[in-house]
């Protein structure tokens, strides 16, 4: 279930709509504290986890 799939109490409304004061406060809540990842984040990520495989691999043999 994503934010989009969010349903306002106040108006009964879809939250990513934001078709209430209550929808409008909600959505920019949930877009600031949302975590962003950005590519070069995940590619950083996901190079270190590589070399950490390849040296767990290489202590092991």
């Amino acid at each position: 279930m994503g934010s989009e799939d969010l349903v306002c109490a106040s108006c009964s409304g879809l939250v990513i709509e934001g078709r209430c004061p209550t929808c409008r406060a909600s959505r920019e809540y949930l877009r600031r504290n949302s975590p962003n990842l950005s590519p070069q984040l995940f590619l950083t990520i996901l190079v270190i986890i590589m070399v950490l495989t390849a040296l767990a691999v290489r202590h092991a043999s």
